[in-house]
């Protein structure tokens, strides 16, 4: 009976974790600044299931519905094939000023609200507003959003194709300069303009432009060539269209060389602005508490900023987390918002001070040498028995503290705070500790009278408590990973030996056991620390990237036992 209502149970919890894991949905906008007589874009994605489409009446008050289709596609993601559903719908302003597009039910779930700028007419219209070819059927324009850049600065670079004939094929192409790299960055956005009367369809394209030498650098021209398609007359006479050709102005950039005064590395940026998103209010010896740090930068993408560390703090252990990165496209020019977690374990108690990241940029607008720094953190560590929790900063989204370390450890946890499901999630998540209680209770129930066996540090499992010696625990990576980053050597060393099947009976075996040459020198690393002499962040580094995979075991050839009576009497 108790097994049939542990497999009810661990049924209930899957079917629980299914529906917050697979199905999510997104929204986004092409663009969030326009002109008062453009289109814009509307993306929503649904993944997961399949459903119907969104229902756009909450946006047409602020928009027109011009069109509107959809497509559904079935790709690999995690755990296997994974259905993604797009809804396009092109959308026209009927107003200017800040619209919001509210938040649209999409099969049962809400996208979050978007919002988009746009801009009427202004005393001064922005340059891209009456393109020099205006007139004619099909022209280019080519935009940079610096004239006169420094070298390796990262110039936003925006080649727009207008057709007021609808088009049924051809090439757009953009040559790279001498002298200069050219990244196309993300997909073509299409859109519908007034200009002069006449209605003209618009591909834009975006490159990352970032030059290498100082000196004039001829831009060259953005060709496109292509056919229209064939108007009544031409389907009369059984001709096929008209040959379209296109060509965008020549103009010269001039490139500006490092400045003698510039902080080293180099780094010619717009803005750097910085801030925490979550701090801790205390800190306790041998415990993770998290520290996440944020960074917009105006003027660059990911891969040409430097990476986000903490400087060194006495007494600390450091374990950041990878970057992540948010890149876009923004007012002509490239913005990558940066995010990384860092885990602080301190290791002695009492007052410790957290120096702020520090990073040293070049204005290109001003034209002078900035630094932007995060203000220090003045924490206090308390002993083992101390209490430690971490807060959100002002603005900033919530981000767990790790578990402590006990005799079990769960999985990672990781901020939700953005995630678009909210409520269902957490609800979600408080039945699944309901089912796991109750299964806790009824596996109590069911080794009642059992005879007792000796605890085993459950840190790296999920299954239910094993006698250590003599069962192997059940493999659980985040949950190991997590007791590599916050437990004790001894702690790590028991689990690993644990893990084996059978279990090693102590770490020599286990080093013998394991295949991995990596994940050998990583124990050796561990018994290196435990003992003395030995490096403890170098230790639990080799141990987070030997077992960010499952252990790979020797095979165990076990022999008969032996006929004859042992030589020695067994102890005890």
């Amino acid at each position: 009976m108790s097994r049939l209502l542990v497999k009810l149970g661990l049924c209930l919890a899957l079917m629980t974790f299914s529906v917050g894991a697979f199905a999510q949905v997104r929204a986004w906008l092409d663009r969030d600044r326009i002109n008062a007589d453009e289109s814009l874009v509307l993306s929503i994605q649904l993944e997961g299931v399949a459903g119907s489409g969104p229902n756009y009446g909450p946006l047409l008050g602020d928009f027109k519905l011009i069109a509107s289709n959809a497509g559904t596609s079935l790709e690999p993601g995690r755990g296997g094939m994974v259905m993604r559903t797009l809804f396009l719908a092109s959308l026209r302003p009927l107003r200017s000023g800040l619209l919001t597009i509210p938040s649209l039910q999409v099969n049962g779930m809400s996208t979050r609200p978007l919002s988009v700028m746009v801009v009427g007419n202004a005393p001064e219209p922005p340059p891209q507003a009456q393109p020099v070819a205006t007139g004619a059927d099909v022209f280019m324009e080519t935009l940079v959003d610096d004239d006169s850049p420094y070298v390796q600065q990262a110039v936003g670079l925006t080649v727009r194709l207008y057709s007021a004939l609808t088009l049924v094929g051809g090439k757009l192409d953009q040559p790279t300069p001498q002298g200069a790299s050219l990244t196309r960055v993300g997909d073509d956005n299409q859109y519908e303009r007034d200009i002069s009367g006449r209605r003209y369809t618009i591909v834009e394209r975006r490159f990352l432009l970032v030059p290498e030498r100082s000196g004039p650098m001829a831009l060259p021209q953005a060709r496109f060539d292509g056919r229209s398609a064939p108007g009544l007359f031409d389907q009369l006479t059984g001709s096929g269209g008209d040959d379209q050709h296109a060509r965008s102005r020549p103009r010269t950039l001039n490139v500006l060389a490092a400045p003698a005064n510039a902080p080293q590395p180099w780094l010619p940026l717009r803005s750097v602005t910085m801030r925490y998103r979550s701090t801790p209010q205390g800190l306790r010896v041998g415990s993770a508490a998290a520290v996440v740090v944020e960074a917009t930068i105006d003027g660059a993408n990911a891969a040409q900023l430097p990476e986000l560390l903490l400087p060194p703090i006495d007494g600390m252990q450091v374990f950041p987390e990878p970057v992540q990165a948010d890149e876009g496209f923004n007012e002509g020019r490239p913005r990558v918002r940066l995010t990384r977690k860092f885990s602080l374990v301190p290791s002695r108690p009492g007052p410790v001070r957290v120096d702020g990241l520090r990073m040293d940029w070049w204005d290109v607008v001003g034209g002078a040498a900035r630094s932007t720094t995060l203000p220090p953190l003045n924490l206090t560590v308390t002993g083992v028995g101390g209490a430690t929790a971490t807060a959100p900063a002002t603005g900033g989204a919530l981000a767990p503290d790790a578990a402590n370390t006990g005799a079990a450890i769960g999985t990672d946890a990781t901020a939700a705070s953005s995630s678009p499901f909210g409520n269902a999630a957490w609800a979600g998540a408080a039945l699944l500790f309901a089912v796991l209680w109750l299964i806790t209770l009824f596996w109590a129930l069911h080794l009642r009278g059992q005879p007792s066996r000796a605890p085993a540090v459950a840190a790296a499992t999920g299954a239910a408590p094993a006698a250590a010696g003599s069962r192997s625990l059940a493999l659980n990576l985040p949950a190991l990973k997590q007791l590599i980053d916050v437990g004790d050597f001894e702690q790590i060393a028991t689990v690993l030996r644990s893990l084996a099947r059978p279990p090693a009976a102590d770490d020599d075996e286990l080093v013998e056991r394991l295949a991995d040459p990596e994940q050998r020198e990583a124990v050796q690393a561990l018994r290196r620390a435990r003992w003395g002499g030995g490096d403890g962040v170098a230790a639990r580094n080799l141990l987070r990237a030997a077992f960010a995979r499952p252990p790979q075991w020797r095979e165990v050839v076990v022999e008969a036992p032996s006929v004859l009576p042992p030589l020695y009497p067994p102890r005890g």
